[in-house]
């Protein structure tokens, strides 16, 4: 399928938003927004700028569905990713905390969610849609951390449809204008540049913190802090 963009050189194929759309499509989509909505694995997905992409090529006609098809099925994928986020915290409990890094899975990460859980509570499911990683992770937290589900499930839903419809949406809209057009390379390298940035702040804090030798000692707290958590379920 062609598309109406120049491809973005940032990266493997495989990350780039319009390569993946034309590969793989709507439903290729729908799977990276479940993915990167609640799955440890997903945190390296490219989720605003394919949202963004995805409704540049909606309004173009690439992508063939209407614009409010796309948005429902995105957001129903963004929602049902953090159900399963929350359910595997939920289930894992504490444990997570004590598990090993590996290739795909750092425990910076996940201490970064909490850190962001712990500061914003309820609302912190819906502003982390707008994070990169954290937007990952912060579902699992809830779960681990014994949010009540009732108070997960609006919050999630109002931060499904924000961030799903909302993106996508933009794309849409702004894909239509001349200038946008013609410059969308460059708005999506921006998008990307946007999205990475507080990642690249979030590092730096972590490896100094690791310097001054406190990360093992917040490691403490947050496993002591989950296992309250887990005998106090009802604390949300």
């Amino acid at each position: 399928m062609p598309t109406p963009t120049t491809t973005l050189a940032l990266g493997p194929d495989w990350l780039d938003p319009e390569w993946l759309i034309s590969t793989f499509g709507l439903l290729g989509i729908l799977a990276i927004v479940f993915a990167e909505s609640g799955l440890l694995i997903g945190f390296f997905l490219p989720g605003d700028s394919l949202l963004f992409t995805a409704g540049l090529l909606t309004a173009d006609g690439h992508i063939t569905y209407p614009l409010w098809l796309v948005c429902l099925l995105i957001t129903i994928a963004a929602i049902a990713g953090d159900q399963v986020g929350y359910a595997f915290g939920k289930k894992v409990g504490p444990a997570l905390f004590r598990r090993p890094n590996s290739r795909l899975f750092k425990q910076e990460n996940l201490l970064k969610a909490h850190d962001f859980f712990e500061k914003y509570g309820a609302r912190s499911v819906v502003l982390a849609r707008f994070v990169p990683i954290v937007r990952t992770f912060t579902p699992i937290v809830a779960g681990v951390s014994g949010m009540r589900y009732r108070t997960f499930v609006i919050y999630n839903v109002i931060g499904g449809i924000l961030w799903g419809t909302g993106v996508t949406v933009l794309g849409y809209f702004l894909g239509q204008i001349p200038f946008v057009k013609a410059n969308i390379e460059m708005i999506l390298i921006g998008i990307v540049f946007v999205s990475v940035v507080p990642i690249i702040i979030e590092l730096l804090r972590a490896r100094l913190a690791a310097k001054r030798g406190t990360t093992p000692a917040e490691r403490s707290e947050l496993e002591h802090a989950a296992q309250e958590a887990q005998r106090h379920r009802q604390g949300y």
